[in-house]
């Protein structure tokens, strides 16, 4: 999805890709938002159920992150595909598809998960108190909004065959940097 909207595109299609873009981050910061309303609401459960500790919070999202460090080092994936409908780029205006599209994708839960950090996360958000929760919601949808940003150079085939490339060398290097944060937080949160 993150190179079906680009300025090459949105000119074959008839749109602005400024605007669609604006729509589309609009849309991810949205579509966080209703991820952290997911995750006070999980929390809130959480707490009215169980009230765990915070060192029994802090040993569930230790372990839940160090599985998901593992488990995307090993190149494994979440089950399912859904992915936004691609049948929107011709069926509606840039502003529609860029606003849903990136609702979706920013809320998470309804589009293809790349990475099982996903799941660390929302195990965090909902053992953590709600303003880190909230910020945790918002902050995914803010930064999958601004990867989608990263096709704004987009004009031409080659641009677009270049913009590949990079996302597939990447990929590696972006599992190994995503275990290699959540390693270093978990030692600093084992060593506290």
């Amino acid at each position: 999805m993150l190179t079906s909207i680009t300025p090459l595109g949105e000119q074959g299609r008839g749109q602005r890709w400024g605007l669609t873009a604006g729509f589309l981050l609009i849309g991810h910061l949205i579509g966080g938002a209703a991820l952290a309303a997911v995750l006070l609401g999980l929390g809130a459960t959480v707490h009215w159920v169980a009230a765990p500790s915070d060192s029994t919070a802090l040993g569930v999202v230790i372990v839940a992150a160090a599985v998901a460090s593992v488990l995307d080092l090993g190149n494994r994936s979440l089950p399912g595909r859904r992915q936004v409908d691609e049948r929107w780029l011709t069926a509606y205006r840039g502003w529609v598809y860029g606003f849903g599209f990136g609702v979706q994708l920013g809320f998470g839960f309804v589009t293809v998960i790349n990475t099982f950090l996903f799941v660390a996360l929302v195990i965090g958000g909902g053992l953590l108190d709600p303003v880190p929760a909230f910020v945790i919601g918002v902050g995914y949808g803010a930064v999958r909004g601004v990867m989608a940003l990263l096709s704004g150079g987009v004009r031409t085939v080659d641009d677009l065959k270049r913009l590949h490339r990079r996302l597939d060398r990447a990929d590696g290097f972006m599992r190994w940097a995503g275990a290699v944060v959540v390693g270093v937080g978990v030692i600093g949160a084992v060593a506290l």
